[in-house]
């Protein structure tokens, strides 16, 4: 799968599902209950302990799925998680080197950014999307208005963004929202149920 087929997917997918867990064993888990839906895009974070244990296990099982590393925040770490099997490299930050990395390796880079200078910026350096966070300081409304002026840019937002309100940042541009905890939490089948309304929401 080239760069452009993953950012194809995701938005197409209008949704990455985000994991963050206690272990690799927990976010296998999680990761698993995303894909059991017809979701195929999921990041899990570097933030979770032997988070790359956990991405090489999913992306083995799930070749047909995107899967991709959160919280890269150096070049090391981006070399360590395509490595291990993940295919797009999402930051809370702009990293120029993570970016570097990403391509040389294939794999697709979405940097965080806060402000449309930021976004400039990181569409500049090569960034594949931009990841709008944290979405909380935001509105749909306040983002349409940015993206009127930035309408090149794809961007996909993250951070407080719950199910419910997932549809209105569609609307009003995103190309894909990414959403952790409210369709991670709980029991599996908790999460499959979630994630399936969710994409028939967005859909």
């Amino acid at each position: 799968m080239y760069r452009w087929q993953h950012l194809e997917l995701i938005t197409r997918q209008r949704v990455v599902g985000i994991v963050r867990a206690t272990g690799a064993a927990e976010a296998e888990r999680m990761a698993r209950a995303c894909l059991a839906t017809s979701l195929r895009v999921v990041e899990i974070s570097l933030t979770t302990p032997n988070a790359l244990e956990a991405i090489h296990t999913i992306a083995h099982e799930h070749p047909d799925a995107l899967i991709g590393a959160g919280t890269v925040l150096d070049a090391a770490s981006a070399r360590a998680a395509v490595a291990a099997g993940a295919r797009f490299l999402v930051s809370p930050s702009l990293h120029r080197d993570v970016i570097k990395t990403a391509h040389r390796h294939g794999a697709s880079a979405i940097p965080g950014v806060a402000t449309p200078t930021e976004a400039i910026a990181a569409v500049t350096a090569g960034a594949d999307a931009v990841k709008l966070f944290p979405a909380s300081q935001w509105t749909p409304r306040s983002f349409r208005d940015m993206r009127t002026a930035l309408p090149q840019i794809p961007f996909v937002p993250t951070g407080g963004i719950t199910p419910a309100h997932a549809p209105d940042w569609i609307a009003a541009g995103a190309i894909a929202v990414g959403i952790g905890a409210s369709i991670t939490a709980g029991a599996p089948e908790e999460a499959v149920t979630r994630v399936d309304e969710l994409l028939t929401a967005l859909a």
